[in-house]
């Protein structure tokens, strides 16, 4: 995993993880026996913002877990059977390209 791009969701409550503070999660199409980073365009960088098409790009500094915001949004992240990363139906975009899933298709994005 190391050096390699990835997507990740950052305005999360510092956690301990392993003994290693996180204040992130890398997002990951997923099923019970396999797990995918990912996939930002090529042309991303660091620090660049995902978005998706009709919902507003302000998001909280910092997401208060005794809300569950993460917890209510996160079924609607799937993966489509193009392989596209999707909030609601509508894809995930950096820079005007689409994230993507490697090869899983039709799952849940955790």
């Amino acid at each position: 995993m190391q050096q390699r791009p990835c997507v990740l969701l950052c305005n999360l409550k510092p956690a301990k993880m392993r003994g290693i503070m996180s204040h992130a999660m890398v997002m990951c199409a997923s099923t019970p026996d396999k797990v995918e980073i990912l996939a930002p365009p090529a042309n991303s960088k660091p620090g660049d913002k995902v978005t998706v098409d009709g919902f507003p790009g302000n998001p909280d500094a910092q997401l208060n877990p005794k809300k569950k915001v993460f917890e209510a949004i996160q079924p609607d992240f799937l993966v489509s059977p193009e392989g596209y990363a999707l909030y609601k139906g509508v894809p995930w975009k950096i820079n005007g390209e689409v994230v993507t899933a490697q090869t899983l298709r039709g799952v849940g994005i955790k």
